[in-house]
């Protein structure tokens, strides 16, 4: 995990609940860090820098494409 690099900041924990998903079924190994801190004391998340997505540099590409996708949804008319 020492490899793994920050690709996101979240600033609570209800905002990865998809991610998380996503990720687990596109089999991307990744953590988020301080995740329970947060989730116990959400007042706390600017102290220590929020929920960070952490990935593989590999899987970055994949990821920030994820990423996108869900801040940038298509919308059927």
């Amino acid at each position: 995990m020492t490899e793994f690099i920050t690709i996101a900041i979240f600033n609570f924990a209800h905002e990865i609940n998809v991610l998380r998903t996503i990720l687990e079924h596109e089999g991307i190994p990744h953590l988020f860090q301080n995740e329970n801190l947060i989730a116990i004391d959400p007042l706390a998340s600017l102290a220590y820098g929020g929920i960070q997505l952490k990935v593989h540099p590999n899987d970055i590409k994949r990821v920030q494409q994820i990423l996108n996708d869900l801040n940038n949804p298509l919308t059927v008319v």
